[in-house]
């Protein structure tokens, strides 16, 4: 992601003139699929609104996860206004945000599932909400010499998240997209929303072997990326930095651990399961989708609104990701052989 506006809060309706509630036609850059496009915007209520997709427009807050406050305080008013500023969408979406969990509005729902961990006491959590193999592994780590430590984003630990990022081309059977990136673009990437973020780095002899982006968002801290070394692995330094990273919550007093969706495409990944011993639970949060033209009324109907992907049966994406997974680590086998 690249750097978006850090200071505007939201501001009610009632105190802005329709005038005054959007600017002038812009472009964003998002990231998709590690992939930087431009893409169509406007600033509606001091959010801005961002447009994507190609048969079937999508409208949407840019980085909704990481903005604070309320992010659509009068939906009403805020699609009026989308409505009016001449960005063309089919379609407008968006979260609630915790604690809010019951829906406060009868569009139509649905359900984003977060991974959380609710923040009491580090004790609490190591004793009572992680496994007991986890409990093992944060041991383990600190028996191993893993030492985490809060890091700056200086030139040091950029070129120690190069160094991870080019372990290996593939990670979680398919390609990684931060491999081969240059220092300048890890760094600039890692360099959003300055005044909230920090990274905790898991050293061994000096060495960064692991890292976790975190970016503090009203209540939540929220985890943003959390890679490790594969061939430091067994030193487990990927538990040692949610443990800090939940110890850091109850110094700084915030309620909760976020690392993005609990589930994804398979509910038997690797991820989830890392997930869910490491005491995240999954909380469903309810998604609005607002349609803005008739053909988006007829693909939120159809459920088309999601995609292919989300129309095949959850069986056959598994088997379809085991396939593509082990496509990835024959390709891989086999440039290493050709070397």
């Amino acid at each position: 992601m690249l750097p978006a506006d850090q200071t505007l809060k939201p501001v009610p309706s009632s105190q802005l003139s329709p005038a005054s509630t959007i600017t002038s036609s812009d472009e964003n850059v998002i990231r998709v699929k590690g992939k930087n496009i431009r893409v169509p915007s406007k600033r509606i209520f001091a959010r801005t609104v961002i447009t994507n997709g190609k048969w079937l427009t999508l409208a949407s807050i840019r980085d909704e996860d990481l903005t604070e406050g309320e992010l659509v305080a009068d939906p009403e008013a805020f699609v009026s206004q989308l409505k009016e500023s001449g960005l063309k969408a089919d379609l407008f979406t968006f979260v609630q945000k915790l604690p809010d969990t019951h829906p406060q509005y009868t569009y139509h729902t649905e359900w984003d599932n977060l991974a959380i961990i609710p923040i009491t006491t580090y004790a609490n959590w190591f004793e009572k909400q992680a496994e007991s193999s986890v409990r093992r592994a944060v041991r383990k780590a600190a028996k191993s010499g893993v030492v985490v430590l809060e890091s700056e984003l200086d030139d040091a630990f950029v070129q120690g998240i190069v160094n991870i990022n080019n372990e290996t081309p593939i990670r979680q059977g398919r390609p990684f997209w931060h491999y081969q990136k240059s220092l300048e673009d890890v760094r600039r990437e890692n360099a959003t929303y300055p005044e909230r973020t920090i990274f905790l780095g898991a050293y061994l002899e000096d060495a960064l072997i692991g890292f976790i982006r975190i970016t503090f968002v009203d209540r939540v801290a929220s985890i943003i990326q959390q890679l490790s070394m594969i061939k430091h692995y067994d030193k487990r330094p990927a538990n040692a930095l949610i443990a800090k990273a939940v110890e850091i919550c109850e110094q700084r007093g915030y309620q909760y651990l976020m690392y993005c969706n609990y589930v994804y495409n398979d509910p038997n990944s690797s991820l989830t399961e890392f997930k869910r011993r490491s005491g995240f639970q999954k909380v469903l949060l309810p998604r609005y989708f607002i349609p803005l033209t008739a053909k988006g009324q007829i693909a939120l109907r159809l459920g088309l609104h999601h995609g292919l992907l989300q129309r095949i049966p959850k069986p056959i994406v598994s088997q379809l990701l085991k396939f593509r997974n082990r496509w990835y680590e024959h390709k891989v086998d086999a440039s290493k052989g050709s070397e």
